[in-house]
């Protein structure tokens, strides 16, 4: 073999008894992780998410790398459906309550959200079969809860019926919250919320036939709790990171730096 390979003897087994190296050590690792992460995501991450996960475990390793090894295993993330020609794009809403429907095999679940636009976390949801004002005044109850301040608060939504009930308005009275609605059939009511849907139903819905009401409301509760808050908190802090840098004062005049386009 050595002889038709045009290599030493001694090459051979020289090469037969050497130990990966660390590169190798680190590659075997990291493809550790990256499976990992790629079955806990039930194969929905790309690689540029799972590289901000990789990073947030103090993992030193650049997107290249990380989209190298998943293409040596055969790993893929789910991808976006295509959309035949050009939509509008919706102008930018204030936080705000919508709902989407989930279907099951015994029954259709609805899911209502309120999201708040700073940082597009999931603040609060209700899920049930029947689809009323208590649904709603549920998810916005969960999202008044983890409210740290009591200043005066936007809340938008469209001109749903759940949403102009006396006891929906009542309760936005009496939590300091302003209710907002846009004109009837406005396409930007709902833009930042339908977003969010589309992820949920692309990486889990699409994906996952349910048997049950319950077995719909775990899994769209692991997804929120823990894919989509935390991955938007993560973003957020970068993002704050980022700027924080920008602003800080000068080491030999003490003056905060003016920032400009």
């Amino acid at each position: 073999m050595c002889r038709c390979l045009r290599v030493s003897t001694s090459g051979y087994y020289e090469w037969s008894k050497r130990l990966p190296s660390a590169r190798q050590r680190d590659n075997e690792h990291l493809l550790g992780r990256i499976h990992a992460l790629h079955q806990d995501s039930r194969g929905t991450l790309g690689a540029g998410r799972m590289h901000e996960d990789l990073v947030e475990e103090g993992l030193m390793v650049c997107p290249n790398r990380v989209a190298r090894l998943r293409a040596v295993a055969g790993l893929q993330g789910w991808p976006s459906p295509k959309r035949r020609g050009h939509r509008a794009q919706p102008v930018l809403t204030p936080p705000g309550v919508r709902n989407t429907e989930i279907k099951t095999q015994q029954a259709k679940l609805y899911l209502y959200v309120v999201l708040d636009l700073f940082d597009q976390r999931i603040v609060g949801w209700s899920m049930h079969h029947r689809q009323d004002r208590q649904m709603v005044i549920r998810a916005v109850q969960m999202a008044v809860w983890q409210r740290q301040e009591r200043h005066p608060l936007i809340l938008h939504s469209d001109r749903g019926s759940q949403f102009r009930s006396g006891d929906y308005q009542d309760y936005l009275a009496a939590n300091d919250l302003l209710c907002s609605m846009s004109a009837v059939g406005h396409c930007g009511d709902n833009a930042a919320c339908e977003g969010v849907f589309g992820l949920l139903k692309r990486e889990r819905i699409y994906r996952t036939t349910y048997p049950t009401l319950d077995a719909a409301r775990s899994d769209v509760f692991e997804y929120i709790a823990r894919c989509h808050n935390p991955w938007v908190r993560r973003r957020r802090v970068k993002q704050d990171q980022k700027f924080s840098a920008l602003f800080k004062q000068s080491v030999i005049s003490g003056v905060e730096p003016v920032s400009g386009i």
